[in-house]
């Protein structure tokens, strides 16, 4: 158990790729996912809880039990039956599958959770070959690059304004920059004349499996409802095509009161394979 080094990051890290490598866009996870949920905040590490499950000194199962009791996991296809175990562990209030998971789903309502009502807020799990990419029309006034040393302070003010009231700071962006396997030639911003970033989407790499995410994707409060977030990402899906990706995902809000991010991505050749499911505990269906 214990805190959540770099070192067990990496671990599980290396399971979620063979589990890519196994499932391809039915797997729940992306090595870019971790990463970020680990390193954004500073604040909240004394309140995870995580355990490992080793086979032959291979990670084949992980639960990470965050703030509020949810729980996270990721488990090997040819180990199954650990997550039994690993819902057993985490005593959680609250955790979520793909929709196509039929054996999670089965586990959570063995283990006394229930399904979450439809209206609630769900994610959609999109993707896109990389075989062809989006034109990068840079808009009027701003430039399209990759982050430098000078503009880590204004990157983080873009995130904190783009998903106010927000809790990354600057120390905790140089933690993500610090992480395995950020990337600065993937990390795209769009800059006002003046320097300012007006808007950024933060690309992440898996070599092994050739498959990117894009985590987070924001634009300024200031800059919004001028292309740049689409902008952006096409910038940094041919980044990606570069770099050796021919598939990239992104998640999104699926449901109706927060379309527009969904929109975006849709607009830039993403499409739908997947959406979450939420189980929660002694809640009644």
């Amino acid at each position: 158990m214990g805190a959540l080094s770099a070192q067990d990051l990496r671990r599980m890290q290396r399971l979620v790729q063979e589990v890519w490598a196994e499932r391809g866009t039915k797997s729940a996870h992306h090595i870019g996912d971790l990463a970020w949920q680990r390193f954004q905040h500073i604040v909240h590490e004394d309140g995870w809880r995580k355990q490992l499950w080793e086979d032959g000194g291979d990670v084949v199962a992980y639960g990470w039990l965050l703030e509020d009791g949810v729980l996270d996991f990721c488990i090997h296809p040819r180990r199954p039956e650990l997550l039994d175990e690993v819902l057993d562990w985490a005593d959680a209030r609250e955790t979520s599958a793909l929709d196509a998971d039929a054996d999670a789903a089965a586990a959570f309502e063995r283990h006394g959770y229930r399904r979450a009502a439809d209206d609630e807020p769900f994610f959609v799990h999109l993707a896109r070959d990389l075989g062809d990419v989006p034109a990068v029309d840079e808009p009027e006034g701003t430039t399209l690059r990759t982050v430098g040393e000078d503009d880590v302070e204004e990157r983080v003010a873009a995130h904190r304004s783009a998903f106010h009231p927000s809790r990354v700071m600057v120390a905790s962006y140089r933690n993500v920059m610090r992480a395995w396997p950020y990337r600065g030639d993937l990390d795209c911003v769009a800059v006002t004349a003046d320097g300012r970033v007006a808007a950024y989407c933060l690309a992440w790499l898996d070599e092994e499996n050739r498959v990117g995410e894009l985590e987070p994707v924001g634009t300024h409060a200031d800059f919004r409802r001028r292309g740049l977030a689409r902008a952006v990402s096409a910038f940094a899906l041919r980044r990606l095509q570069e770099a050796g990706a021919v598939l990239a995902v992104v998640y999104a809000r699926g449901d109706a009161a927060y379309p527009t991010p969904k929109l975006l991505y849709e607009s830039l050749g993403f499409r739908t394979h997947a959406r979450t499911i939420t189980f929660r505990r002694n809640v009644t269906a």
